[in-house]
């Protein structure tokens, strides 16, 4: 299968140019968007109970736009004391998830900053792609690996500010859904 392939500096661009005005538009918003399957990858060790609740919320919610897989790697496998073994163990179990065909969306503190709008038009452009799926992946207490970051459609961060992989994939999902009411032009509810 033939993907659409953007790089990051081309899709970076693409969001950076983009209007951030109060009350712009997504360029999809009431069209017609390829709703790919959606997976989350997370690295982290067993989840709270209250953001258990929270993610099973906001997969309900989702649930009506696109299927959506929820994956969780085990942080330091082979508990390494050496960070590079650390990371790379966790990069080897994430790789292992991401499909050849996937549209890999990469989240770190350093990666492009964008808006819900600019989420709902990632999510387009990743359906207008040719892609069989869209993986988003939550590094672990040390961020993502070479292999993972060089596979990535786009790296995108959702604060500057570190976030705890836990607090990563509730605001993450609440993005996804959100994006999806732009995409459809419908009402968010909270």
């Amino acid at each position: 299968m033939a993907i659409s392939v953007m790089t990051n500096a081309h899709l970076n661009q693409t969001y950076a140019s983009a209007s951030h005005e109060k009350g712009r538009t997504c360029r999809y918003a009431g069209q017609a968007v390829r709703a790919l399957p959606i997976r989350v990858i997370t690295v982290g060790k067993k989840r709270s109970e209250g953001v258990r609740l929270l993610v099973d919320e906001y997969k309900t919610k989702i649930k009506p736009y696109c299927s959506f897989e929820d994956s969780l790697v085990r942080s330091n496998p082979r508990n390494a004391q050496d960070v590079r073994a650390h990371v790379e163990d966790e990069e080897l179990a994430m790789m292992k998830l991401i499909g050849s065909d996937d549209w890999v969306v990469v989240l770190d503190e350093r990666g492009r900053d964008i808006d819900s709008e600019q989420m709902a038009e990632l999510l387009g452009d990743a359906g207008n792609s040719g892609a069989s799926r869209i993986s988003f992946c939550i590094g672990g207490a040390y961020g993502h690996g070479r292999e993972v970051r060089k596979r990535a459609n786009v790296t995108i961060r959702l604060s500057s500010m570190v976030l705890n992989h836990q607090i990563a994939l509730v605001v993450l999902m609440e993005q996804l859904y959100r994006a999806w009411t732009i995409l459809k032009g419908q009402n968010y509810h909270h």
